[in-house]
């Protein structure tokens, strides 16, 4: 009886069995199609999202480079037109600003018809060519030799602010003696025939000192050798050929507003953000470290500065404390992206005392009438800054030559100093000899300096016309 009701269902069973594994044999294909589509789908959400990170990351870093670009204007002007026009004498303010605003102009044109092209296209170790010439090319994708994440317009005109302040800097040593026409035509040949190699050698594809595959690859990360030795070294070539301004040094000529040349420092701080940081060409962890170094130098060079001051003259000055803080400026310019906060302390305390140091006793001692110091300050400090990123670069901060691989002499790659040395002495020659011949050119044509009686006057008038101060209105 038991038998006959177990072999019942065991008979049941196995009758069932083909129907079973005929089902399961069907459901197989649709289980396999099945994640075959949800696999598909995943990959194509994790497309999707990579795609979406992508946008967003070319979007911030495309927003922060714009508004660097927009800081290194502010820079030119207002920042550097009223930090030299309030350090000279009233009847020059308007003809000493209206330098800085010309080259604003001036080089924007001559950047867009050949200067991009020759500092950032393809060419030869010393210069680039004519494939970007009126901007051929220069779109709105990533050039991926330079910025891959923003377009080509963006890092063209980024890179153009530097072009515009670089020559206005060099102002600052002929101040109160130029005539305009020469000084437009002067600095605008100088963009092209000075700053744009430099620009090649130093950050262009295939340029000598370009860090990425050149022949003596140097740290630069922001301009100190592209920018300041050119401008400052360019600068004291120029007071010396042009001569000194009349009654130098026997009459006094203070600045004649402090407070304009205090918010034109404040304004050159704030901007220097964008200079240094922005060179980063990303919104990244980079552009942090660039920043508060930037920060952090221009603080302890001002302290620099002002101590060395307080010692020699007995006062603390205003006008010492903001030339300090531009000279840690510039000297932690190369350094920017390489060091850490603490070395970027030291680097600005060093350039305070040194470029004081260049102003109060150097300077006094050849007697030669830099009248704003821009030699003293740019010229001198950027050479300190190349120097020294030497020596504190790091690859904690920018594996620039791999990662793990030292950078500089605190890495334990102590030839990287004789690599800043070239460099900085290529920057030195390039200036002289560049300054001098176009100097002499400009003024076996046109003529450099405005005559005595236009000089007495003041350039306000006799360039332009017009004053910066009418009392009588």
């Amino acid at each position: 009886m038991f038998c006959r009701a177990l072999r019942t269902p065991v008979l049941a069973a196995l009758l069932g069995l083909p129907a079973l594994a005929l089902a399961q044999t069907a459901a197989a294909p649709a289980a396999q199609a099945s994640t075959q589509a949800q696999i598909a789908a995943l990959q194509q959400a994790v497309q999707q999202a990579q795609a979406a990170s992508a946008s967003a990351q070319s979007a911030g870093d495309n927003a922060w480079m714009l508004i660097s670009a927009a800081l290194v204007l502010l820079m030119t002007g207002p920042g550097l037109a009223l930090f030299y026009g309030g350090l000279v004498r009233r009847k020059n303010i308007l003809a000493t600003m209206m330098q800085s605003f010309a080259m604003m102009g001036l080089v924007t044109i001559v950047w867009a018809v050949v200067g991009y092209s020759l500092a950032f296209g393809h060419g030869n170790w010393f210069i680039g060519g004519f494939e970007h010439a009126f901007l051929r090319g220069v779109g709105l994708t990533p050039n991926t030799d330079y910025a891959p994440t923003i377009p080509e317009q963006t890092y063209m005109v980024y890179q153009l602010m530097f072009a515009i302040i670089t020559p206005a800097l060099i102002t600052g040593a002929f101040a109160e003696r130029m005539k305009f026409s020469a000084m437009a035509v002067f600095l605008t040949l100088w963009s092209l025939l000075v700053y744009s190699p430099m620009a090649h050698m130093v950050w262009g594809v295939g340029g000598l000192l370009n860090v990425a595959g050149g022949h003596i690859p140097s740290l630069d990360f922001a301009g100190g050798t592209v920018v300041h030795i050119t401008s400052g070294v360019s600068a004291l070539v120029t007071a010396l050929y042009i001569g000194k301004r009349i009654g130098y040094p026997q009459t006094a000529m203070p600045p004649h507003s402090m407070v304009l040349s205090f918010i034109g420092a404040c304004l050159l701080w704030f901007g220097w953000f964008g200079f240094n940081a922005g060179s980063a060409l990303a919104a990244s962890p980079l552009a942090t470290s660039a920043f508060i170094n930037t920060h952090f130098a221009a603080a302890s060079a001002a302290l620099g500065w002002t101590i060395y001051e307080w010692k020699h003259s007995g006062k603390p000055t205003a006008l010492g404390a903001i030339s300090g803080a531009v000279a840690g400026l510039v000297a932690i310019t190369p350094a920017s992206g390489f060091v850490q906060p603490f070395p970027a302390l030291l680097i600005g305390l060093i350039a305070g005392f040194f470029c004081s140091l260049m102003v109060f006793k150097v300077k006094a001692f050849f007697g030669y009438d830099d009248s704003l110091d821009a030699f003293g300050v740019h010229g001198m400090g950027g050479t300190l800054g190349a120097i020294l990123t030497g020596v504190f670069a790091t690859f904690v901060i920018n594996p620039i030559f791999g990662k793990g691989v030292a950078t500089g002499a605190i890495d334990g790659h102590w030839s990287q100093i004789l690599n800043q040395f070239a460099a900085v002495g290529i920057s030195w020659a390039i200036a002289i000899v560049g300054t001098l011949i176009l100097l002499f050119l400009v003024d076996k044509t046109i003529g450099l300096r405005v005559s005595a009686e236009h000089e007495h006057a003041g350039l306000d008038l006799s360039q332009h016309g017009e004053e910066g101060y009418d009392f009588n209105t």
